[in-house]
């Protein structure tokens, strides 16, 4: 599989998000506060050419809405978090964002955004006509773009009716509602591949498979796969989550390479494992807002930015240098 001697290197696009060790980390592209050259006599010009350069808003790729369905078939792996780190990722980046809570009796990506004590209406009420799809759209305050549909609440009986179907006529009422299209439809999809998992792949055109470094998610990985394939979903990226470098240079833990050797997918994003994610879990503040941000944080920024531009990374296998060692050394851009 590979050697004490050897590391990971991740290899894609540049984008205003890599780490740089002479700058700051760029802001997000903000076309009404311009780059400014910061007060430093060591900053030199060929720098802040490469930083303007990459001073953008990353293109919007494919027809829209782009309807994306985040799953694993496991449990545990981090569907919920990537799910709520990427949407507002991309809301910050300027585009329109719904997130769907298809996980109908387990449901938590109001609790990842804060947004629990807000929720008064869901899905069903609107297919029962009980109240219209805009009262079930929660809208976070914190970025407008930004909005939250529950299927069902946790404590509550899902009908029988409610299926695939069901869902194809809710998105395609987000698609033509007054106020406009979004450019992102993103589903949490329950775990497991029962009727839940059915249900939440049925309208996406496009899917993020979420998946640790451990032989039991990789089976169910391969598995969700194949179903998704089955149902006509072409457009899958795979997102590597809870990564610890130690232990793949132990040889404790497969590296990424091996993931993706074994699933066959394109690589959209490594998550290196982080405390942060279970103080922002339980703080209702999901870590792409943190400041300063996170690794973890700027991983999942840095697959937003993928998304995007249907961009993908590479993993690789090079030799190791014993005096450059760390985070940055194993998942350079």
């Amino acid at each position: 599989m590979f050697s004490l001697s050897s590391m990971i290197s991740l290899t894609t696009k540049p984008n205003p998000l890599s780490f740089h060790s002479s700058i700051p980390s760029p802001q997000l592209f903000n076309p009404k506060k311009p780059f400014k050259t910061p007060k430093n006599p060591t900053f030199k010009p060929s720098t802040i050419v490469s930083v303007l350069q990459w001073n953008r808003k990353p293109e919007l790729s494919g027809e829209t809405p782009r309807v994306v369905v985040i799953t694993s078939g496991k449990g545990g792996v981090g569907k919920t978090t990537t799910t709520a780190n990427v949407g507002l990722s991309l809301a910050r980046l300027g585009f329109s964002v719904v997130a769907i809570d298809a996980d109908v009796g387990l449901r938590n990506l109001d609790l990842l955004l804060g947004l629990e004590n807000r929720v008064n209406y869901t899905a069903v009420e609107v297919l029962n006509g009980d109240c219209r799809l805009d009262q079930a759209l929660i809208r976070d305050k914190r970025w407008s773009n930004f909005e939250l549909l529950c299927i069902s609440k946790p404590r509550s009986k899902l009908q029988l009716g409610f299926g695939g179907k069901a869902l194809i006529w809710v998105v395609d009422a987000l698609k033509a509602r007054a106020e406009g299209c979004p450019d992102f439809i993103i589903i949490d999809c329950p775990a497991g591949i029962d009727a839940g998992f059915i249900t939440a792949i049925t309208p996406a055109n496009e899917a993020v498979l979420v998946t640790t470094p451990d032989i039991t998610s990789l089976r169910d990985a391969d598995r969700v796969t194949g179903l998704l394939e089955c149902d006509g979903i072409k457009d899958i990226k795979m997102v590597v989550n809870r990564v610890r470098t130690d232990l793949i240079r132990g040889e404790d833990m497969m590296s990424v390479l091996d993931v993706q050797e074994m699933l066959g997918l394109a690589l959209l994003g490594v998550i290196p494992e982080d405390s942060e994610v279970i103080r922002s879990t339980n703080r209702g503040y999901p870590l792409v807002l943190n400041k300063p941000p996170t690794l973890a944080g700027l991983a999942f920024e840095q697959a937003a930015w993928r998304l995007v531009e249907q961009d993908s990374m590479k993993a690789v296998m090079i030799e190791e240098e014993p005096k450059k060692r760390g985070f940055f050394s194993f998942f350079g851009g």
